[in-house]
């Protein structure tokens, strides 16, 4: 068997306090014999007591702070620390997760012997429905649907699956990566996601499939995500217009990005159908007032992701990452 590859642990965050520091700490204790902790901070200002913790445990070399001023992109903050990972398995978590001290060693697991395993997606559960997630639903095997990048995003479910098996992506609180997907394949987290960044994870798991390797489900690497509803990647609020659009904006250009004439069809119909007009899975309000706001966010989120898939034919918008490059020459 392969020696134990150290890993880095990514925490990018923003606007939390309390949930940050349960998980920085559910980090420190795992039981994993050689790993490191990245914490991107791109909120400066802290509650006195948080900003006291995250200052010990750095000072005690428990993680590597690096707070960034002026930052509010979750893609960007993940490849910042990657650029500053030591580690041959890097594993993403949200601010507001809990683990078990096995975490880190369920993921890394995956890896051993078995070098066509690029990434692993682990199981979540989500703390407001930890009844349901846990309770009488079980998958053994997803649909094949799960695997068609036109319509997976409605069957792919990282919650209920209960067997190990071959996925088309990771939730972003939950996912692990091979360190040579950056340094060797040159693919990165595309910084043109805006907003909660919904879909980043999706993109980049789509372009490591073109490399022929694989992403890897594994329900026992698993977490609890407690999904508060701010902070975290949210730099503008759930509720307000801008949330709105770049929600929109982000599954747009998902699809012109990564996805083909007839798969964009299906996908940009099901996006309409579900987020919409409300049907199964989303079950929104079907209220002609409601249904008629979310097409007009339907329509300005589409020519928003138009102009970005426009720009993005001469310009790769990693601006973030430019910035960072740019400081260091």
């Amino acid at each position: 068997m392969s020696p134990l590859p150290i890993v880095t642990v990514v925490i990018p965050t923003y606007g939390r306090e309390e949930p940050l520091v349960e998980t920085i700490a559910d980090v420190l204790i795992q039981d994993y014999p050689k790993f490191e902790t990245i914490v991107v901070d791109q909120l400066p200002n802290h509650k006195p007591e948080t900003a006291a913790y995250l200052k010990q445990v750095a000072d005690e070399g428990k993680i590597q702070l690096y707070t960034l001023n002026n930052w509010a992109s979750l893609p960007g903050a993940r490849n910042y620390a990657v650029r500053r990972a030591a580690g041959d398995i890097i594993i993403f978590i949200d601010d507001d997760v809990r683990l078990e001290p096995d975490y880190l060693q369920r993921h890394v697991n995956n890896y051993l012997d078995r070098p066509e395993i690029a990434g692993v997606a682990g199981r979540v559960f989500d703390r407001m429905k930890l009844a349901d997630s846990r309770g009488a639903l079980r998958i053994e095997q997803m649909p094949p649907e799960a695997m068609d990048p036109g319509i997976a995003w409605y069957h792919l479910d990282l919650v209920h699956t209960v067997k190990p098996q071959q996925v088309l992506s990771a939730r972003g609180c939950n996912m692990s990566y091979r360190r040579e997907i950056f340094t060797q394949h040159d693919i990165w987290f595309d910084e043109r996601f805006r907003g909660s960044a919904v879909r980043e994870e999706s993109d980049f798991c789509l372009r490591i499939r073109k490399t022929g390797l694989m992403i890897w489900y594994d329900p026992e690497a698993s977490l609890i995500h407690i999904g508060e509803p701010t902070g975290g990647c949210h730099d503008v609020s759930t509720k307000s217009m801008s949330y709105q659009v770049t929600f929109y904006h982000n599954h747009f250009f998902l699809g012109l990005h990564n996805l083909t004439l007839g798969q964009c069809v299906r996908f940009f119909s099901k996006l309409f159908d579900c987020h919409v007009l409300g049907h199964p899975p989303c079950n929104k309000s079907g209220s002609p007032l409601k249904v008629l706001v979310r097409l007009g966010f339907y329509i300005l989120g589409f020519l928003d992701a138009l102009k970005t898939w426009i720009i993005s034919l001469w310009d790769d918008g990693q601006v973030y990452s430019r910035l960072d490059r740019s400081r260091a020459l």
